[in-house]
């Protein structure tokens, strides 16, 4: 058996549900109350998958800007980042979302080109009739996410499926690297 370990960081505004998607993804459970990430938390996981164990850490890192000078160190060595935005329909969910452009900006100048996905959280929240995706397609297109999902913290829609999405394609670009031709 072989043991993999992989460290993830998840970013975006603050207030986005970063947290509670770790937490849903990684316990099953759901925080209603918002409690403010300071600098960053970490949370284990692990998965065995075709016989290895896949151990990820995933750094959440805090959105808000008053933690801005820490995220460089918090960037270091990490394989795979998740971008998190509020798909709600208001001001703040269009300003995560807009920020998501500079969160894969300063992703990509401290840790290079990794597996980036993009989660559009709060989806419970909204509609599913009026959810237009038109942009964040673009946007995912021109950047070349690994991935968009649809997700809610709080129903655990789509949670599942976006991390281990990520987590497949993590082990697998790591174990083909592994096999010398």
């Amino acid at each position: 058996m072989n043991k993999f370990k992989f460290k993830i960081t998840v970013i975006g505004d603050g207030f986005v549900g970063k947290t509670s998607l770790i937490k849903k993804f990684t316990q099953g459970s759901f925080q209603k109350e918002y409690i403010k990430t300071i600098g960053a938390q970490f949370s284990k996981y692990e998965e065995e998958i075709e016989g290895d164990l896949c151990e990820l850490v995933f750094w959440d890192i805090a959105g808000q800007d008053e933690f801005h000078f820490l995220r460089p160190a918090f960037y270091r060595s990490s394989v795979a980042s998740i971008i998190v935005f509020s798909i709600e329909e208001n001001k703040f969910g269009k300003d995560s979302f807009k920020h998501a452009a500079q969160w894969l900006k300063e992703i990509k100048k401290f840790c290079g080109d990794i597996p980036v996905a993009l989660f559009g959280n709060k989806v419970d929240l909204v509609d599913d009739n009026r959810l237009t995706d038109e942009k964040i397609i673009k946007f995912v297109q021109k950047n070349n996410f690994t991935g968009f999902y649809h997700t809610s913290a709080k129903t655990g829609q789509n949670v599942e499926d976006a991390f281990k999405s990520l987590i497949r394609e993590l082990y697998s670009k790591t174990k083909s690297s592994l096999i010398t031709p």
